[in-house]
């Protein structure tokens, strides 16, 4: 189970969310905006498109490895046998009453 866990976060880790860089990157987008001509600010914004559909497509794929890591997980724990509360009590009570009534 943990080689599942690190290979998602070799392939999907991103680092925390910095609303500061965000804001300033924001900033400076804006400045080079109004710097620009109209066909240069027509190709910074395509730029920006593309980014925002990179972003969406590491977020289905990322939602993709979680599922297929959930999936692995369960197949893992089913061959294992799967844990159950109810079968527990009833195997402990079956043990003691074996060995007071032998």
């Amino acid at each position: 189970m943990y080689e599942y866990l690190q290979a998602l976060h070799q392939r999907f880790f991103q680092e925390p969310e910095h609303t500061d860089l965000h804001e300033e990157i924001e900033k400076l987008r804006q400045e080079l905006e109004g710097e620009l001509s109209p066909s240069q600010r027509k190709c910074l914004l395509r730029l920006l498109d593309v980014q925002g559909y990179l972003k969406n497509d590491v977020s289905l794929e990322s939602f993709t490895a979680g599922f297929k890591l959930a999936a692995g997980i369960a197949k893992e724990l089913e061959a294992d046998g799967l844990y159950s509360y109810n079968a527990e009590v009833e195997n402990e009570i079956k043990r003691d009453t074996e060995q007071k009534y032998g």
